[in-house]
This record gives C-alpha cells, sequence and structure tokens, in this order.
C-alpha cells in the first residue's frame, strides 16, 4: 500500500468513462488526493489517462477491496453496480460510497432541475433548458446527457438543468432540487435490476429534498409513495386547476396551465401525441423553476426535438420515415408507435437487438390496436417474434439496409417507417447514434420509384 493510501484522507474514484474522468478532473481541482480504478484490465485511452493523471495511482482489473477499505469514500461511476461484491463489502465496513452526483449537489450554488423517466429525458431536458436560455437566464444543461455533471460548476450559473439516470441517482442521498420529476416508467435496464421495484425505487429517489415535484397524471408508477412537504405539479390528460393539461375547443387541443389555453397542439414542431406530454412536462418544470411562460411558449414554437427521437428524416413515394433510435425500451416504442401511428394507414416498425431481459409481450396492446407491420433485425428479434406473433405480421431482416428495402417494399403512400428499436444497440452499431445514422443514410439512398436503396 502507498503512503498516499495510508493517509486514510483519499478517495477511490471507480471507472474511467467520462462520468469517471470528470471526477478524478474535479478532485484534482480540489486539491484533494484520490486512487484511480477500473475493472477493466485494458481500459479505452488508457495512455491519455496516465498522461493526464500521472501522479495518481491506477489500478486497473478487479476491485482490490483492501485499497477500498483504506478509503475514506468511494465515487462510483453509474455503469458500475452498487452490487459488485467488492465495493459491496466496502460499503458494508462503512465506507461512504456516492457518485458523481452527490458531489455535484455538495457543490452547486444555483437551483437544479431535475430530470428523470424511462423515456423523454433529453426531449425535456433539453426543452427547459432551451426555454430557460430564451428567458435570459445564465443556465447549464447535462448529467446524463451530453455534459457531465461536475463539468457544468461555475458560480456564474443560474440555473441548472439535469438529466439523470437511476444509475445515477442510486448514489444520491438528498437532490434536493428546486423541482424534480419522473417523466414515466417503463421496463428498463432489468438486467441490472433484480426486479421493477428496485428500478422504480431508484428513480423515486430523484424527489429526495425536492421544493416541487412534476407528476405525470397518467402514470401512477411516477406518483411518489409520500410529498414530503413537496409541492405537486401534474402534467398531462385534461387540463384543471393546480396542472398542465389539455383543452378541447372548436375541434382543436391546447396545451394549458389551469383552465387557460396557452398555444395550440398545431403550433408544436415536434409530432406524436407522446411529443405533447413532453411539451407538458417542460411547461410544468420551466414553470415551477422561474422561468417565464412567454420564454417557453416562444421555445415550443421553436423547437424541432431531437436527433434520433422520432426524428423525421424524408418522404419517399408518399412513405414518410422516422428515426427513433433513442427508443431503446419497450416503453419508448411503445409511445412513438402510439404517437406515430396512422389507422388505417400502416405503420412499418423496424425494432431489435439487444433486449436487456424486457418482456416483449407488453409490446402486444399498442401492436394490436394500430395497424401495423414488424421487421425485426439483431440478436433478440426471434424473442420479440415468439411475443407478439399473434397480433402483428413479421418480417426478419439481416441488417439495417435489409431492413429497410423490406419496409419500403411493403409501404404504400400514406404509411410511414419507424425505427423504434426496443433495444440497446450493441450487437450490430458502435451505439444507438450509428444505428440511426445508418437508418438515416440508407433511407436517404432509396430510389423514389425502385423500392430499395442504393
Amino acid at each position: 500500500m502507498t503512503q498516499m493510501i495510508a493517509t486514510n484522507r483519499i478517495k477511490a474514484v471507480i471507472g474511467t468513462g467520462i462520468t469517471g474522468l470528470s471526477v478524478a478532473r474535479f478532485l484534482v481541482q480540489q486539491q484533494q488526493a484520490f486512487v484511480l480504478l477500473d475493472t477493466r484490465a485494458t481500459p479505452p485511452n488508457l495512455e491519455k489517462i496516465k498522461a493526464e493523471f500521472p501522479g495518481v495511482q491506477l489500478q486497473l482489473g478487479d476491485l482490490d477491496l483492501d485499497t477500498l477499505l483504506h478509503c475514506e469514500e468511494i465515487i462510483l461511476s453509474p455503469g458500475i453496480s452498487l452490487e459488485t461484491a467488492a465495493i459491496a463489502k466496502a460499503k458494508e465496513a462503512g465506507i461512504s460510497v456516492v457518485g458523481d452526483i452527490e458531489l455535484f449537489v455538495r457543490n452547486a450554488k444555483a437551483p437544479i432541475v431535475a430530470i428523470t423517466g424511462s423515456n423523454a429525458k433529453s426531449t425535456v431536458t433539453t426543452l427547459v433548458g432551451e426555454m430557460a436560455a430564451k428567458a435570459g437566464i445564465k443556465v447549464a444543461v447535462g448529467g446524463n446527457l451530453g455534459t457531465p455533471a461536475l463539468e457544468l460548476l461555475a458560480d456564474d450559473i443560474e440555473l441548472y438543468v439535469m438529466e439523470l439516470s437511476s444509475f445515477q441517482l442510486e448514489t444520491v442521498t438528498k437532490l434536493n432540487a428546486k423541482v424534480a420529476t419522473i417523466l414515466n416508467i417503463s421496463a428498463d435496464h432489468l438486467d441490472r435490476y433484480a426486479d421493477m421495484r428496485a428500478y422504480i425505487l431508484a428513480k423515486l429517489r430523484v424527489y429526495f429534498g425536492a421544493e416541487h415535484i412534476v407528476v405525470n397524471r397518467n402514470d401512477v408508477l411516477t406518483h411518489p409513495p409520500f410529498a414530503a412537504g413537496a409541492k405537486a405539479i401534474y402534467f398531462g390528460g385534461k387540463a384543471d386547476f393546480g396542472s398542465f393539461g389539455l383543452i378541447e375547443e372548436n375541434d382543436e387541443a391546447f396545451l394549458a396551465k389551469n383552465l387557460k389555453p396557452l398555444l395550440s397542439s398545431r403550433e408544436l414542431k415536434i409530432s406524436g401525441k407522446h411529443n405533447i406530454d413532453n411539451a407538458l412536462a417542460a411547461l410544468a418544470l420551466g414553470d415551477a423553476a422561474g422561468i417565464p411562460i412567454d420564454a417557453m411558449i416562444a421555445t415550443l414554437k421553436e423547437f424541432r426535438g431531437l436527433h434520433h427521437r422520432c426524428e423525421f428524416v424524408a418522404t419517399k413515394n408518399g412513405v414518410d420515415f422516422y428515426n427513433d433510435s433513442k427508443g431503446t425500451n419497450i416503453g419508448a416504442t411503445v409511445a412513438a408507435i402510439a404517437g406515430l401511428a396512422r389507422t388505417p394507414a400502416q405503420l412499418i416498425v423496424i425494432a431489435g437487438g439487444e433486449g436487456k431481459g424486457q418482456d416483449f409481450s407488453e409490446l402486444k396492446p399498442v401492436l394490436a390496436k394500430n395497424t401495423c407491420r414488424l421487421v425485426l433485425i439483431g440478436r433478440d428479434a426471434p424473442v420479440i417474434a415468439e411475443a407478439v406473433k399473434d397480433v402483428v405480421q413479421i418480417e426478419f431482416a439481416n441488417s439495417m439496409q435489409d431492413a429497410i428495402n423490406k419496409s419500403f417494399a411493403y409501404a404504400n403512400a400514406g404509411d410511414a417507417v419507424l425505427l423504434s428499436p426496443a433495444c440497446a444497440s450493441f450487437d450490430m452499431f458502435k451505439n444507438y447514434e450509428d444505428r440511426g445514422e445508418q437508418f438515416c443514410a440508407a433511407v436517404l439512398a432509396l430510389h423514389e420509384k425502385g423500392g430499395s436503396a442504393s
């Protein structure tokens, strides 16, 4: 053991990915001694890591319990489970285990808008950030989206808008957000959590210490078991007092606060019923955070959505193509299908990949309700097919190109083709971005009259 570790004033940073390195840089700025660990024997960019932190002890491979027991605190990257044997034993021994978000909360001087959920986190986080910027508020946006939390810290920031994953929330003691929300909950990450209950409990931690909570009226799983003094604001469904919802006037739907119409849903640039809920959630969050309503409305009229999130790509021979590659779980795909379904016209859905232990029978109601055809790719395509074969027509494809060619061949003018995999991408692609880019490139290469890609 080195003399540095023997001081017992050292921290252990576990993980050398984007989050772990942001923690390491923060500790260097704080002049805090630490040891850097990674469970991989040869993590990416190893030489760059050694060059950036030349005086820091680096331990690779299986975690050394003795090292962890000689540290005052363990800072765990979100990709590493608390159930890892050495970490669990260190925690049992009384060693504090936190994540980068806990360090962020300790040091942030401005109010925090905290956003989690199984789906739509990135869309709503980006929307609220753009609303604040439109209002002239000095805002920092990041967390699980874009910039790591600790790299956002600055004395001139007036508002933090943070996307938070369940993995990040596991190691938060008390977030103390100005306003916090769980947008929705559906099965996800069941390859990491013992069951849905464990996953939901991780999400519920976002409410700890919140001044305001924004709750999805139509998703009971997002409702806190107790309010703990926080003011609850509801979004979704029909508008009433104390909520953001919809009002119908002259066969037109208006987004409303309480019973006051704010803007017509037709003025939104983002498509799909699910995006109306996203807009309502952003309005509720921004209102609780003190963002002026005029700036929020102006932002909603301009916002065109995120890349890879129900993104319109092109129309070919009257067939619309949408890229929802970021739809990596069943809940996301259900929302995308429900939002874009155009009965009696047909919606052809390209899905498949690494299923993460999900129960794909949960797709059956939305597939049965809408006129859909499935084109399946990836490792778990047979698993999906077995789960839904009695409610939908199914075809298999051996590549993204093949999937698009088959989808286009089945489609008629007025139909739509939606890539919404309900799965992770790593069996066939670098990541969901690569999957979406390949989809877009193949769609744009389609011959207008040929029925196949060039």
